[in-house]
């Protein structure tokens, strides 16, 4: 309720534990802890915030919206955020179920990119949502407009499963013109956030998203980037974590796939251009398709971008 992503507060939970830092706020002392001279400040700040009345009233809302609360001592919490150490977040409310999200052969696929995409980066997205998810994988995204809502909408057509990572309160879909495909998501897949119900996005928020992101996915994809967009950000973290990230290329004329192809001048990010370097990556990961569907493992070609917009629309 008083945290914020990767704040001091969840830096001080993850050290100390959820109740030491409850008793370090309202005035106690931890024995072996060493206080810096920001504590007083700290403790200015989040006080006047901490109540238990309303950590209460999060919990009954929370119930009444029909949300998990995850802790990472539950059985649920997903093992990858390991990766995330201590930026790992002090609770996950969901909205659906993470459980088979990504078991043995099974991985989580990250497709990120563009709000303001392009019909080509739109298809391209839909195209590759529908091949993973008929290999049995899970899509992962951020629920935005554009490629985030392509691949999402794709994976629901297919039957298969995706999780929307929000930077708000479940109980206000963010953006709330895609609240029919996320409400589509919470029913086949789910929707994930680290901040309480009634919580709005914030700038902060919406850029710490893709820290999840890139932690639930074991490969993550770049469709479609302008060199400023924070899909590279989730990029670039996935990176950090080990994962493999592969970017789409676009035409050399289109600002809205330089993004892309700085990711693969610059760090070395695989082309993808289909289902095929997908399922490589994965398997250097140590993952295999679980089954497979009839996919198109062909190049992107017009002809073949105007039907997948197509079925996307």
């Amino acid at each position: 309720m008083v945290a914020e992503p990767r704040d001091t507060t969840s830096h001080l939970a993850h050290d100390l534990g959820g109740i030491r830092t409850v008793r370090l706020a309202l005035g106690g002392e931890i024995p072996w802890f060493n206080p810096s001279a920001s504590l007083e400040r700290w403790r200015q700040d989040i006080v006047p915030r901490l109540s238990f009345d309303g950590a209460r009233r999060i919990l009954d809302e929370s119930e009444r919206i029909g949300t998990q609360v995850l802790i990472p001592r539950t059985k649920e919490w997903p093992l990858d955020l390991g990766v995330l150490g201590p930026d790992q977040p002090i609770a996950l409310w969901v909205c659906g179920s993470l459980s088979g999200a990504h078991s043995g052969r099974s991985a989580g696929v990250g497709l990120v990119g563009a709000r303001a995409c392009t019909a080509y980066g739109a298809a391209v997205a839909a195209e590759l949502a529908s091949s993973v998810v008929a290999d049995g994988h899970t899509v992962v995204s951020g629920g935005a407009y554009g490629i985030d809502a392509a691949a999402h909408r794709a994976a629901l057509l297919e039957g298969g499963r995706t999780i929307a990572v929000l930077p708000g309160g479940l109980d206000r879909p963010y953006p709330a013109g895609n609240r029919d495909v996320l409400e589509q998501v919470a029913a086949s897949g789910a929707l994930v956030s680290e901040t309480v119900p009634g919580a709005p996005p914030t700038r902060h928020r919406l850029e710490q998203r893709g820290r999840l992101i890139a932690a639930l996915a074991q490969t993550v994809v770049v469709v479609e980037a302008g060199v400023r967009s924070g899909a590279l950000t989730t990029a670039n973290l996935a990176m950090e974590f080990g994962r493999s990230v592969g970017a789409v290329p676009g035409p050399v004329t289109s600002p809205s796939s330089a993004g892309c192809h700085e990711l693969i001048r610059e760090h070395g990010s695989s082309v993808v251009t289909g289902i095929t370097d997908i399922r490589r990556d994965l398997e250097q990961e140590g993952f295999g398709p679980t089954h497979q569907m009839e996919v198109s493992d062909r190049p992107f070609s017009p002809s073949w971008l105007d039907a997948a917009r197509d079925r996307t629309l």
